[in-house]
């Protein structure tokens, strides 16, 4: 079976200190072979959308993803990760086999992947993760209100069994580095990261149109924006949202901003208009972008009636996680050992 690394959107969250809501969490990929190129095990952590560190099997060493964490942590600090990171290559590695096993496998390309973290909100509560999936499936995950582990498959029946026995209690260790050393450690990486994670860059906007013959195909594209979170829609006569058959996924840009395109198809009347509403936090007020009607050539630029671009200076932020199974809809789930020393010393020391 093919590896699936799906990517999966989180939006994050902020405390006190800071504005709006703020996240840390790490990833963890291992694969059976290395037939797609990848390394048989790696991890990487965020806070917020910024990548902080990373590992793999092929270096055997964590290191920085960014130079405000890279000047601010000792060499201490990344051997101590890197000696982390490689007790759970070799329980990652393992865990591969047993998941195999499971689905009565015995060869093929196979992942096993884990999600964990914690989330800072504005109001100062906080949220906790730790979901599992194999082969782009959910796989287990740590419900976080009764803190106990949920079997998503049949497969997963018996880790559930272990991970919740009382000789292992594995939700009630999960519930220490939640509630105190992933949110103490996330406190910590905001205050290195302040200017980087607070910075605010307006979108760019740009509308087109694609002619058919019994129809028109709006196309708005918002890009260079920062933090990524926006809303883009297409709206007609000034009052209903047009409805966009295409999702709208927001991508990353090479220099760290974000592009998105919305699209609507619409049978144009006379007397009606048609306007790109953009709605993202470095802007005071709605920018609008308005259709000025068919173009043959399909390279409308559409008329700008309103916007203001200046930036303020407020955290928020959006993630884009490098993950695997898609995330339900309900708590999350969150992993943890009990050392006080390092952000991410969460890595299970239990096998499935």
């Amino acid at each position: 079976m093919d590896v699936r690394l799906v990517p999966l959107l989180l939006t994050l969250g902020v405390s006190a200190v800071y504005s709006g809501s703020h996240s840390l969490r790490y990833y963890y990929t291992a694969v059976s072979d290395r037939a797609f190129g990848l390394p048989e095990f790696s991890t990487v952590g965020y806070v917020d959308d910024t990548q902080i560190d990373r590992y793999s099997s092929d270096n055997q060493k964590a290191e920085p993803a960014t130079q405000w964490i890279k000047q601010k942590e000792e060499p201490e600090y990344w051997e101590r990760n890197t000696q982390i990171y490689k007790g759970a290559e070799a329980l990652f590695k393992h865990n591969v086999k047993i998941a195999m096993d499971r689905f009565n496998q015995t060869s093929g390309t196979h992942s096993f992947q884990r999600m964990y973290g914690c989330e800072l909100r504005e109001d100062n509560s906080i949220r906790g993760y730790n979901q599992y999936g194999y082969d782009g499936r959910e796989f287990i995950a740590l419900d976080t209100e009764r803190w106990v582990y949920v079997h998503s498959v049949r497969e997963a029946q018996l880790t559930e069994q272990k991970w919740n026995s009382p000789e292992v209690n594995l939700p009630e260790r999960n519930k220490n580095y939640l509630q105190n050393i992933c949110i103490e450690w996330l406190k910590k990486y905001l205050s290195y990261g302040q200017v980087e994670l607070e910075r605010r860059v307006h979108p760019h906007v740009r509308i087109s149109d694609h002619q058919s013959d019994d129809a028109t195909e709006l196309r708005c594209h918002a890009y260079g924006f920062y933090p990524r979170e926006i809303d883009v829609k297409w709206v007609k006569n000034g009052r209903a949202d047009v409805h966009s058959e295409a999702a709208k996924e927001i991508l990353p840009n090479p220099d760290g901003s974000y592009q998105l395109r919305v699209t609507a198809e619409i049978t144009p009347s006379e007397g009606d208009s048609y306007a790109c509403h953009v709605e993202h936090s470095s802007l005071k007020e709605k920018l609008i972008v308005v259709w000025p009607g068919p173009n043959k050539d399909g390279n409308n630029m559409g008329i700008i009636i309103a916007i203001a671009v200046v930036a303020v200076v407020v955290i928020v932020a959006a993630v884009v996680g490098f993950v695997i199974y898609k995330k339900r809809d309900k708590k999350a789930y969150k992993k943890t050992a009990s050392s006080e020393t390092a952000s991410n010393e969460s890595a299970d020391s239990v096998k499935a």
